[in-house]
């Protein structure tokens, strides 16, 4: 061995003592009658479980019709039905156990086989049970591996290597342990903080209240819920929260001086969701000309959907300093009106009546808060100006077409009864004309 990296040399040292613990269980009586033991503890595991098994799944599994608390809580406790097996084998083991340090005072090899149990049992768990994606990758690349450490008995070794090992940022120090197990936290404490986001979110959408305040108290509690669980890692990885302060300083600077507009944007969005003076669904319009279907409030912006199907990303600053049109309401009657003309030659006290009675015939065209009204509006250069007011329970914002049908039923009710559509119209006198032609 002379030579050798330090590491083969390590390496070769945990073989040697393996080779040797091995050597001692395979000449000792003790160590077969434990070996007995656990197999005599994985065939009665196994024979309760072909009887227990289908007995748990017949109790636990309810009728499709049942949705209650109770209901669940039993479906819940039936994905956990197939660690029976592994878990029946590790409870009767710690018994030999207890048998074979009492008879014998050495318990090792029974004690190695409740360790294997326990990794068939995480092994159980990640391929049978753990459905979620990310759960499941953890489970098979950070579950199993520290499992099967443990079996083997190694786990307190790379603990104590990886605890030597320090890992240094500047001012701030900490162990490879400590980075290692503040990634694991992490991952679990933000997969925990995500389901328990959307949790929150189903619950609050449930519940009687303003689409803005719901859509608030959700921001604030997925806010609330993530800041616990960065508190928590801080707290796991052992980084004092006071090292932050700096941090948090240096953030306060740039809010100052190079963050204005996005902190301006979050409390204009916190001021929007309070007032609920646009929230999502509503058709607004702004004086920049963007007008669109609210379909997203962030902390820094607002999601417009035109009707044509394009997202408009507008701050959510320029709702509180700019005038905003607000068509919808949450769904609120609109009024919109069609212009027409008809020809001089026409009598226009009959042109009222018939455009009424025309754009009331059509099925979007409210009679509440008023029915169709056609007014005179003035005296163009080709014909009489018209307009029929009219009101719908919507937005005409071009996938909402009422406005053009409303023109069609013009068009048709003055063609029935030869009102004329005029067009424009010149008229050219000529006057004192010289006479240019001459002769040559």
């Amino acid at each position: 061995m002379e030579g050798q990296p330090e590491i083969v040399k390590q390496a070769l040292g945990y073989a040697q003592q393996g080779w040797e613990i091995a050597e001692g269980w395979l000449m000792s009586p003790a160590a077969w009658s434990q070996f007995g033991l656990l197999i005599l503890a994985w065939l009665l595991a196994w024979m309760i479980t072909r009887k227990l098994r289908p007995m748990l799944t017949r109790l636990l599994t309810p009728t499709e019709d049942q949705a209650g608390i109770i209901a669940q809580a039993r479906r819940f406790v039936l994905i956990f039905v197939p660690l029976l097996l592994p878990v029946l084998a590790y409870v009767l083991t710690g018994i030999g156990e207890s048998v074979t340090r009492s008879l014998f005072g050495s318990g090792a090899v029974i004690a190695f086989g409740k360790r294997v149990f326990l990794l068939l049992a995480a092994r159980v768990l990640v391929k049978e049970i753990i459905t979620d994606p990310f759960l499941n990758l953890l489970g098979r690349y950070v579950l199993i591996p520290i499992m099967a450490l443990y079996a083997v008995g190694l786990l307190g070794l790379v603990e104590i290597k990886l605890t030597e090992t320090v890992v240094s940022l500047g001012n701030i120090s900490f162990s490879a342990m400590a980075l290692v197990r503040g990634l694991i936290a992490g991952s679990l404490l933000f997969w925990l903080g995500r389901w328990s986001n959307d949790q929150s979110a189903a619950l609050l959408s449930k519940q009687p209240m303003r689409p803005a305040t719901r859509t608030l108290a959700i921001k604030t509690a997925e806010i609330m819920i993530f800041g616990i669980a960065f508190l928590l890692l801080m707290n796991i990885m052992g980084i004092s929260l006071t090292s932050l302060a700096v941090l948090g300083g240096a953030i306060g600077v740039g809010l100052g001086f190079g963050l204005q507009k996005i902190a301006s944007n979050f409390i204009s969005g916190v001021i929007l969701l309070l007032e609920g003076q646009a929230t999502v669904g509503d058709y607004v319009e702004l004086d920049g000309g963007e007008a669109g279907t609210i379909v997203k409030m962030t902390a820094r912006a607002t999601i417009l959907e035109s009707f044509d199907g394009r997202w408009i990303v507008v701050p959510n600053e320029d709702f509180i300093t700019t005038r905003v049109v607000n068509y919808s309401d949450q769904g609120s009657a609109n009024r919109y009106e069609a212009p027409f003309s008809v020809s001089y030659d026409t009598d226009i006290n009959l042109v009222p009546g018939i455009i009424e009675e025309a754009v009331r015939k059509l099925d979007f065209v409210l009679d509440d808060p008023d029915g169709p009204d056609c007014e005179l509006r003035g005296f163009g250069d080709s014909g009489v100006d018209f307009a029929v007011e009219f009101w719908v329970n919507g937005i005409d914002d071009g996938k909402n077409r009422f406005t053009p049908e409303v023109l069609m039923t013009i068009w048709n009710a003055l063609k029935e009864h030869d009102i004329e559509i005029p067009y424009p119209r010149r008229v050219i006198e000529m006057r004192n004309v010289p006479d240019t032609s001459g002769e040559a």
